[in-house]
């Protein structure tokens, strides 16, 4: 994975900067970050994962605090909460996972796998929790929103 990240970036960084990074048929370079940080999630190599999501979190927000890019920043969220159910603050995952469900603007589909993926990660670790069923219907709520 980390041979296919590098030869990506190296494609990436070979390409002219964008001249406007919103257009959808352009390629954001910081949206790699976000990328990385969704494999390094996947493959359980926690300490980069969140230290991408953080990066993603800094480059989707502008000056002011104002999210420029919502959507890679609830999907940063749902990372660091997994990050924290992996390494054992449940508190912490399921508040990460709540702001990014209640985040402004969102892709209902993709960010409900990742939310479906961090009920997995607090369940395995605390099946019998009940903050956990709680976030898990959370979950289911949020799922009948995106059908």
């Amino acid at each position: 994975m980390d041979v296919a990240l590098d030869a990506g970036r190296s494609i990436l960084d070979a390409l002219p900067y964008p001249d406007n990074v919103d257009n959808h048929f352009v390629v954001d370079p910081s949206k790699w970050d976000f990328y990385t940080m969704d494999c390094y999630r996947h493959v359980g190599e926690d300490r980069l994962a969140e230290t991408y999501a953080h990066e993603v979190l800094r480059s989707s927000t502008d000056a002011a605090g104002v999210q420029r890019r919502p959507m890679r920043s609830a999907e940063a969220w749902v990372t660091l909460g997994v990050v924290a159910g992996r390494t054992g603050n449940l508190d912490q995952a399921l508040d990460y996972g709540r702001r990014a469900a209640n985040s402004e603007r969102r892709s209902l589909p993709s960010l409900l796998m990742c939310l479906r993926e961090l009920g997995h990660t607090v369940t395995a670790r605390y099946p019998d929790d009940e903050q956990v069923t709680q976030f898990l219907d959370e979950v289911r709520a949020f799922a009948q929103q995106a059908s």
